[in-house]
């Protein structure tokens, strides 16, 4: 339960479905309450299926260009770490790639389950990075079914958020969302920091042996 809770809270930090409600509000502005059902479904399925991929290959991926997890803890740290710094000061929108040009192009296409939502404002580089160094700590068989229901349970709580964006929109207003986007960026940042402090404190313990 307590790896459940951890991976699942530490997803959803770096994830920000929350942080996403505006721009999810803006892009499906103009459709039906079945087209945006359909749209949320779908961003959650395509997230789930980035992540799960990120989860069981990027190992494989770091081996096969000789990077060393330590290097990818630290580089996630860096990004994850930057992602939070990007919702305390209220840039995630420009940090996650999803710029004024990104939402008018995507709001002329039939589907943005996959691009922009699912990539890159949701499973970006900092989630990914996460993931793969998660795997590298726990892969036995348990870890493993709990990792993907924590995975799953992320991507059920992303469907549910988009579900109800237009709704939470109007309850918390453009005030509230920054506000909460604000208190998630500083455990991301926490999240990140972390990432690269265990990471430098195993690559010094290396050495000294």
């Amino acid at each position: 339960m307590e790896l459940f809770i951890y991976l699942f809270a530490a997803l959803f930090s770096v994830l920000n479905p929350i942080g996403t409600v505006p721009i999810f509000v803006g892009l499906t502005q103009h459709d039906d309450k079945r087209e945006r059902s359909r749209i949320s479904l779908w961003t959650a399925i395509n997230v789930c299926i980035i992540l799960i991929i990120s989860f069981f290959v990027g190992e494989y991926v770091l081996s096969f260009f000789g990077i060393s997890i330590e290097a990818l803890r630290i580089a996630g740290g860096i990004v994850i770490a930057t992602s939070g710094f990007s919702l305390l000061t209220g840039k995630f929108n420009k940090k996650r790639g999803v710029g004024k040009k990104v939402e008018s192009d995507a709001q002329k296409r039939n589907d943005i389950a996959l691009t922009p939502l699912a990539i890159p404002m949701l499973a970006g580089p900092g989630s990914i990075s996460l993931l793969i160094a998660f795997y590298h700590e726990h892969h036995t068989t348990p870890e493993v079914v709990v990792s993907m229901l924590a995975i799953i349970a992320v991507a059920v709580a992303i469907f549910i958020i988009l579900r109800s964006a237009h709704y939470l929109a109007k309850i918390l207003g453009a005030s509230g969302i920054v506000a909460i986007s604000r208190i998630v960026g500083f455990i991301v940042i926490a999240i990140g920091v972390q990432y690269i402090i265990s990471s430098l404190i195993i690559i010094v313990k290396g050495n000294m042996l």
